[in-house]
C-alpha cells in the first residue's frame, strides 16, 4: 500500500487542474442557462476547450501531466464502463445487422482509400498505412499497435500521430454542425460520429452534447471499431511477412487489443438490458457518466499541443483530411444504401 502512495500523489496536481476546469465548465453552463434559458455549449465541450487553452499556456507540465493523462484515459475508461448501465439495447440496435455491416464496410473502404490517398500525395507505404489505420480504427492506439508489426520507424510513427489530437478536437467542434446542415437525426448522427472521430474520448465529446441517444450510438459504433484493431494487426502481420513472430505475440493480436473497458461496458449493458439493474441505479449511472466524461475531457484537452500542426507537414495533413472526408462520405452513403435508422 505504501509503495502506491507516491504514485497516487503524482496524480493529484493534474487531477486538481481537471477538477477546477470541470467546475468552471459547469459554471459556464449555468451562466448560459441563466442568460438564455438553455445550455448552448455543453460542459463537456467547454471542459475540452478549457483544457486545450490551459495545456498550451501553463508551462509546468511535468508535474501536471500524470494526473491529466489519468483523467483523459483512466476516468474516461471508467465512464465507458458505467455507460453500459445506461444503454438501451433495443433503441441503439434498432438498425439490426445493417449497422454492423455499415461498420465493417466503412472501415474496409476507409483503410483502402486512406492508403491510396497517402500514396497519391507522396507518403511512404508504411507511413501511408499508419495514417489510414489511424483514421479507420482508433487514432493513436491503432498507429501504436500497427507500427511494430509493419516495421515502421519512430519518425514515421511520430509523423502519423502528430495531427491526431488537434484534428480530433477540430472534429469534435465541427461535426455537430452536420445535424442541421444535412438534416441528420440523432441516431444517424451518432453513427457518423462513431465512425469518423479518432478516439473514444473525442467520440464522447462530439456526440453526447447533441443528445443521449447520439452519444450511446456513437460510443457503441466506436467500440466496435476498436475491437476490429485485433484482426487488423493480424492481417497486417501476415501481409508484412512477419509470421515468424512468437506465438504469444500472434495470440495477443487477437486478445490483447480488446480493452478492458469494452468488456466492462458489455457486461453492464447485458445486466441492464436483462432487467437486473434497478431504475434509480440507471439514473445515477447517467449522472456519474456525465461527470467522469467532463473531467476526462479537461484532461484530454490538456494533452493537445497546437504546435504539432506545424511539425506534421502538409502532405500528412492532406492525407489525414482526405481520409476523414472519405470515411464521413462513405458512412453517409451507407446510411442511405443500407437503410440504417431507428
Amino acid at each position: 500500500m505504501t509503495s502506491r502512495l507516491p504514485a497516487l500523489a503524482r496524480l493529484v496536481p493534474g487531477l486538481a487542474i481537471c477538477l477546477a476546469l470541470t467546475a468552471l465548465a459547469f459554471l459556464v453552463a449555468g451562466v448560459q442557462r441563466a442568460a438564455s434559458g438553455q445550455v448552448l455549449v455543453e460542459p463537456l465541450v467547454v471542459a475540452l476547450l478549457l483544457g486545450v487553452i490551459a495545456g498550451n499556456l501553463v508551462p509546468a507540465r511535468t508535474a501536471i501531466a500524470p494526473g491529466t493523462a489519468f483523467a483523459a484515459r483512466g476516468l474516461l475508461e471508467a465512464a465507458i464502463v458505467v455507460l453500459g448501465l445506461t444503454l438501451d439495447a433495443g433503441q441503439v440496435l434498432a438498425a439490426g445487422a445493417g449497422l454492423l455491416a455499415l461498420i465493417g464496410i466503412a472501415v474496409g473502404v476507409a483503410l483502402a482509400a486512406g492508403y491510396a490517398i497517402g500514396r497519391a500525395v507522396g507518403l511512404a507505404p508504411r507511413l501511408a498505412f499508419l495514417v489510414a489505420a489511424g483514421n479507420a480504427i482508433c487514432g493513436n492506439s491503432a498507429i501504436a499497435a500497427i507500427a511494430p508489426v509493419i516495421g515502421a520507424s519512430r519518425q514515421q510513427v511520430a509523423t502519423a500521430i502528430a495531427l491526431t489530437a488537434v484534428l480530433g478536437v477540430a472534429m469534435v467542434l465541427a461535426l455537430p454542425l452536420l445535424v442541421p446542415v444535412i438534416g441528420l437525426d440523432h441516431y444517424r448522427y451518432g453513427v457518423v460520429a462513431g465512425m469518423s472521430v479518432y478516439s473514444v474520448p473525442q467520440v464522447v465529446a462530439a456526440s453526447f452534447p447533441v443528445s443521449q441517444l447520439a452519444g450511446q450510438v456513437a460510443t457503441l459504433v466506436k467500440l466496435v471499431r476498436v475491437v476490429l484493431l485485433g484482426p487488423l494487426v493480424v492481417v497486417a502481420a501476415i501481409v508484412a511477412g512477419r509470421r515468424a513472430a512468437p506465438t504469444a505475440r500472434r495470440d495477443r493480436a487477437w486478445t490483447g487489443y480488446v480493452p478492458w473497458f469494452v468488456v466492462g461496458f458489455a457486461l453492464l449493458a447485458v445486466l441492464r438490458n436483462a432487467g437486473l439493474v434497478p431504475g434509480p441505479i440507471v439514473d445515477g449511472a447517467r449522472d456519474v457518466t456525465g461527470l467522469l466524461m467532463t473531467i476526462s475531457m479537461a484532461g484530454l484537452g490538456y494533452g493537445v499541443r497546437l504546435a504539432d500542426v506545424r511539425a506534421a507537414g502538409p502532405r500528412v495533413t492532406v492525407a489525414v483530411l482526405g481520409s476523414l472526408a472519405c470515411i464521413v462520405a462513405v458512412t453517409l452513403g451507407l446510411l442511405v444504401v443500407l437503410g440504417v435508422s431507428t
